[in-house]
């Protein structure tokens, strides 16, 4: 697509092609333009001033159209006896992205279908604790640069960060979701998980603050060679894990609200239970007893090594997200990897829209004007059921999110073949319907229960001092983000 531009005009051109007159009728037509310039930029130093919207109406309109349609309005304007050459393009998309957690052949694809005035660049970070404190620095210390994270069209954020970025106006709000395709589509348990307010809480009258992509759950993974080779039964829920004979057999993520958590559902209670003393049988005295009783039968509370040492043999069971077992698993000889069948927490990964908008600084280059009209595109394009074939094939481990709510679906053999077919009771990378209606997404905890899992934590006395570091940091860390206040004039100072 292109559109059509005077090449005759000076390069100091005269006051009246650059300003209407007043007495000059403007066409009627043009009038339905919001009010908002965007300027325009061609090859040449030449340039026009034109009013458009910032991105299109509904998802199913050519993030271009409108560029088309106020080019050729402006051409009529001025008046068609002039010499025209045709100048194209670009709209730019910046994304940050969790590496490994988008497939390939999404951006290749997507990049097809924009066609060429897509200007389309991504950037891959090892982790989302990375990208969010990437984000957060920046507005902290001021460092912000065209190529900062913060200054990208869109990122990836965890589920379990969202709140974060929510309370600390690190992210803004998805705006005009209502009007778009992919959210009508999206399933309720999303909608309802994704409404947060200004605190980050789950709100029904709050606003959307970003759209999943990908999502899994909490997995156990044993080794089945050493459960023969000893005669032990199989893994099948929570309570597993505290057999006597596993004790020190076992490896295991040092997030808190996991490890408490699964303490919470060896006893039936919820992931996100807010009040233990009154929902959880025997209240906090009972948890802590079983949190002891775990710490002797875990060899290892790490979140970057507990897989290393489930690899090496050095473990035989390990409990971990699935992004991070599966992998691992497939690489391994007769492992099997299940999903507790009282329930288990999820997780996903989002894509949400960093806050650059509110900065006053010239440092970040065009997105302070705005993120970029292709964000639902984006969106869009990622929520396809097509691009839920990656998934399925297993060339990324996960599932794509209308996969939380439909009915399994069997995936033809000739997908997977050559696959290392691996013993689990995953479907697809999702939990079995009857264990799924029992697992439960993490919801942002109360501040008075961020301190009990404190406390719990600190009794555990695990032996490596690091691990009760960076558990307590984390709590601590959280538990700060609940009492900062933001200062009264927001952003203004940068």
């Amino acid at each position: 697509m292109s559109f059509l531009c005077p090449t005759n005009l000076s390069p100091h051109p005269h006051p009246q092609f650059l300003y209407r007159s007043p007495n000059t009728k403007f066409p009627d037509f043009l009038l339905q333009f919001p009010a908002k310039p965007s300027i325009l930029k061609f090859s040449g130093h030449r340039t026009i001033s034109l009013h458009s919207p910032a991105r299109p109406t509904k998802s199913s309109q050519h993030p271009f159209t409108w560029l088309k349609i106020a080019a050729t309005s402006a051409v009529l304007f001025f008046g068609l006896n002039i010499q025209l050459k045709t100048f194209a393009l670009s709209v730019p998309l910046r994304i940050v992205a969790l590496r490994g957690s988008v497939p390939p052949s999404w951006i290749k694809d997507f990049i097809q279908s924009q066609g060429k005035r897509l200007r389309f660049r991504v950037k891959y970070l090892g982790s989302l604790e990375n990208i969010f404190s990437d984000i957060s620095t920046s507005f902290n210390k001021h460092n912000i640069s065209p190529v900062s994270t913060v200054a990208s069209d869109i990122v990836s954020v965890g589920d379990s960060w969202l709140s974060f970025a929510i309370k600390n106006a690190l992210i803004e709000p998805v705006r005009g979701v209502e009007e778009q395709d992919w959210f009508k589509g999206l399933s309720d348990k999303w909608k309802v998980y994704l409404r947060r307010n200004h605190e980050g809480e789950i709100d029904p009258e709050g606003e959307i603050w970003a759209a999943p992509y990908r999502w899994g759950s909490m997995v156990i993974a044993y080794n089945k060679s050493k459960f023969q080779k000893h005669k032990l039964a199989p893994i099948e829920d929570w309570a597993d894990l505290w057999r006597p004979e596993l004790a020190g057999r076992i490896s295991m993520v040092d997030s808190p609200r996991e490890v408490v958590g699964s303490v919470l559902k060896y006893m039936g209670a919820s992931y996100n239970t807010k009040n233990i003393d009154l929902q959880v049988s025997g209240g906090k005295n009972a948890v802590q007893q079983n949190l002891a009783l775990l710490r002797k039968q875990v060899r290892l509370f790490d979140s970057l090594h507990y897989l290393k040492t489930f690899s090496m043999g050095d473990a035989w069971i390990a409990v971990g997200w699935s992004s991070d077992v599966l992998p691992i698993a497939k690489r391994m000889s007769n492992v099997a990897v299940v999903v507790p069948k009282s329930g288990t927490s999820l997780w996903a990964d989002l894509w949400a829209i960093p806050a650059a908008t509110k900065l006053e600084t010239n440092q970040i280059g065009g997105r302070i004007r705005g993120p970029s009209p292709l964000i639902h595109q984006w969106i869009e394009f990622c929520l396809q059921a097509a691009r839920a074939l990656p998934f399925k094939q297993e060339i990324i481990p996960g599932a794509s999110p209308s996969a939380i709510d439909s009915s399994v679906i069997e995936v033809p053999k000739e997908l997977t073949k050559g696959k290392p077919k691996l013993d689990t009771n995953l479907i697809d990378g999702v939990p079995p319907p009857e264990i799924l209606t029992r697992c439960e997404f993490l919801e942002p905890l109360p501040e008075a229960t961020l301190s009990d899992y404190k406390l719990l934590i600190r009794t555990m006395q695990i032996p490596d001092p690091g691990i009760i570091h960076r558990m307590q940091h984390y709590i601590l860390s959280t538990i700060q983000i609940f009492r900062s206040k933001q200062h009264p004039k927001g952003w203004t100072e940068l």
